[in-house]
């Protein structure tokens, strides 16, 4: 990885290839759906790249889940770190919108040591900044993937933006959600280093299409030198 991570998401095995060698640092792995892929797709994906893969645990279309869905998650979890998983991504709200911590740090207390992504539930929540407070103490928490607003980073920049003002957010701080080129140097500048493409990696922004190389380097070429510019600014 370079000095910041770039991170592709992927829905096949076939997406793997344009995102390494178009310079992707990390995949991560989900059903169109946005949930919890069959272990033999996460075992075909780790097979076909050598980035690390993280894989969502997600098994309804709600940010929340139960008992009885947390012991499918933890097997599920097992099976994908087993198949050569680097990580996991999930997310998940109480009643009352806020961050489940409660939920949320027994799923990772039951993976020790396997570092896992907070996903896009932090964009439902009532108020970001609480949000942020909540998820600070998680353990082998190591990206927050936020556009800042339920609606994406069109309507959630500004707010992120001023998050990132916070050293401890920006180091966790992965903005993803409709990223568009012309705010990547605004992130990098407030120190964030990781950032998420979904649809920006594929041809026509499409779903249809598999991960290009030449759509990813683009990107790539991007971030590393809005980071070098970062650098020789603060130098």
């Amino acid at each position: 990885m370079g000095p910041a991570l770039l991170e592709v998401a992927v829905l096949d095995p076939r997406d793997a290839p344009g995102a390494e060698e178009g310079g992707a640092d990390r995949l991560h792995l989900a059903t169109p759906a946005g949930l919890s892929p069959e272990p033999a797709l996460v075992s075909g994906v780790c097979r076909d790249t050598d980035l690390p893969v993280f894989v969502t645990l997600r098994l309804n279309d709600t940010w929340s889940t139960t008992g009885g869905e947390m012991t499918r998650l933890v097997g599920l979890a097992e099976d994908y770190l087993g198949s050569g998983a680097a990580g996991v991504s999930f997310g998940f709200l109480d009643a009352d919108l806020e961050v489940d911590t409660d939920t949320c740090a027994y799923l990772a207390g039951q993976l020790p040591g396997v570092p896992w992504s907070f996903g896009r539930a932090v964009d439902d929540t009532l108020d970001l900044r609480r949000s942020w407070r909540r998820l600070a103490d998680l353990p082998d928490l190591v990206a927050v993937c936020t556009a800042g607003s339920p609606r994406g980073l069109d309507s959630g920049y500004d707010e992120l933006l001023g998050l990132a003002a916070d050293p401890a957010v920006a180091r966790r701080l992965m903005p993803g959600g409709g990223l568009l080129a012309e705010q990547v140097p605004w992130f990098v500048r407030a120190g964030v280093r990781q950032f998420h493409l979904g649809r920006q990696a594929r041809p026509g922004a499409s779903y249809k299409a598999y991960v290009d190389a030449g759509h990813v380097r683009s990107w790539r070429l991007l971030l590393d030198s809005a980071v070098e510019r970062a650098a020789r600014s603060a130098g």
